[in-house]
């Protein structure tokens, strides 16, 4: 099987990118030439080191290092970098069967989706957020700071102010909505979930192009081992941007109310309010295995009550991988994962919800009986990277069954910067 993974960066600069690399890696490893096409020229990710993989760089630019009138237009259609990935698929000494897009939206644009359309092959995008359907990306009022219930693309949506950034930001992403919309109509896109919510979420927000739905879980790379003894931990754990919509200022409130500290690990626009804080520990970002060094020591649970619909947030996934409660949003893929009392708490992402979920993290016996289920109920059916290659192979097998294909054989590829 001959495999295009299409990503903004070959480095693990947000969730999407990582999971694109870790994808790629599984994938090879298990027996399937994939080519990694990076659109912005940057660093590899020493994963995508492998016999099984070929990259290839577009050499584009992010578009947040552009001169604003440029990035407003490209932003809406970018045709140097359809040029540029035409050229490059072309260029291919074999014909790929398939195309998994992970994110367009930081260089390549819509017009990646005519690029693609154009050479009859078959396109799978996973949604790690709402940019399909959503002009601002995450389905969410920042202006009112509550998830959004308006139709994407209505006269309110577009009147709305709910940019994280700025009014013309938002007009300049309505703008792409509408381009997308256009590239995508009359043609078939099928969908890849990393939770279960957003398939109804996307299928009622998405009403005219033609998408086919399909649900993997995303990888989770933590080798098993013996689990964290949580009850040991001293503080309530957070790991991330520290924004409101992901639920920061929640956990320090609630950790308050609760008489416990609050350990953060990560920066953003809530750090100089937290940072005044006695109660607050900032450690600002960590590589993964400091991450995990620290919770492992120090964390009684990880906490994540974000207020968007977050699809799929890796850091509660290896949570519970170690071994460690975690407090999950109801309104986030993660409460997926979360048997309430059982590994965690599934709350409602308001003060009183996380405070009373923090409270009974006090006793340390609840605190141990839940770290102990975390670990157990993981590894009973682990996301391993395996598990999501096989899980990811298997949708490809059926979309180009129901294209009536089947997949190509070829030689590797070899690898190449």
């Amino acid at each position: 099987m001959q495999i295009v993974v299409l990503a903004e960066f070959a480095v693990a600069s947000g969730g999407a990118e990582k999971v694109a690399v870790e994808s790629a890696r599984g994938l090879a490893e298990a027996g399937v030439d994939v080519t990694y096409i990076q659109a912005i020229d940057g660093p590899a990710d020493p994963l995508l080191d492998h016999p099984g993989i070929r990259r290839i760089s577009l050499g584009n630019t992010d578009i947040w290092k552009r001169p604003a009138h440029r990035a407003a237009v490209t932003g809406l259609w970018d045709a140097e970098a359809a040029s540029r990935l035409g050229a490059a698929l072309d260029a291919l000494p074999v014909r790929p069967d398939l195309v998994h897009l992970h994110q367009w939206t930081r260089s390549l644009s819509p017009s990646v989706f005519p690029t693609l359309f154009a050479r009859d092959l078959p396109v799978a995008a996973t949604l790690h957020d709402y940019f399909l359907a959503c002009p601002n990306g995450v389905y969410y009022r920042f202006d009112r700071a509550e998830p959004c219930a308006l139709t994407p693309l209505s006269a309110a949506c577009i009147a709305a102010p709910c940019d994280g950034r700025s009014r013309l930001h938002k007009l300049v992403r309505v703008g792409r909505s509408v381009s997308l919309r256009a590239a995508l109509k009359q043609h078939r896109l099928d969908v890849i979930h990393v939770c279960d919510a957003s398939v109804p979420r996307m299928g009622a927000l998405m009403r005219g192009p033609s998408l086919t739905h399909h649900r993997v879980d995303n990888p989770v790379r933590v080798a098993e081992g013996p689990a964290a003894d949580p009850a040991q931990g001293d503080a309530i754990a957070y790991v991330g941007r520290l924004t409101r919509e992901k639920g920061a200022d929640l956990v320090a409130d609630a950790a308050r109310a609760a008489g416990l500290p609050a350990l953060f690990i990560g920066a953003g626009p809530l750090e100089a309010e937290l940072r005044g804080r006695p109660d607050v520990e900032l450690l600002g970002w960590q590589s993964p295995e400091t991450v995990w060094s620290i919770l492992r020591r120090r964390a009684r649970a990880v906490a994540a009550p974000s207020r968007w619909y977050e699809t799929g947030p890796l850091t509660i996934y290896e949570a519970l991988a170690h071994g460690l409660p975690v407090v999950a949003s109801k309104r986030s893929g993660a409460a997926e994962k979360v048997v309430d009392g059982v590994n965690g708490f599934s709350v409602s992402p308001d003060v009183d919800a996380v405070t009373r979920a923090l409270a009974a993290l006090t006793d340390g016996s609840t605190v141990g009986r839940l770290g102990a289920a975390a670990h157990a109920r993981y590894w009973a059916a682990p996301m391993t990277l395996a598990a999501h290659a096989a899980a990811l192979i298997g949708v490809y097998e059926r979309i180009l069954a129901a294209r009536g294909t089947s997949p190509r054989h070829g030689s590797r590829v070899a690898s190449a910067a």
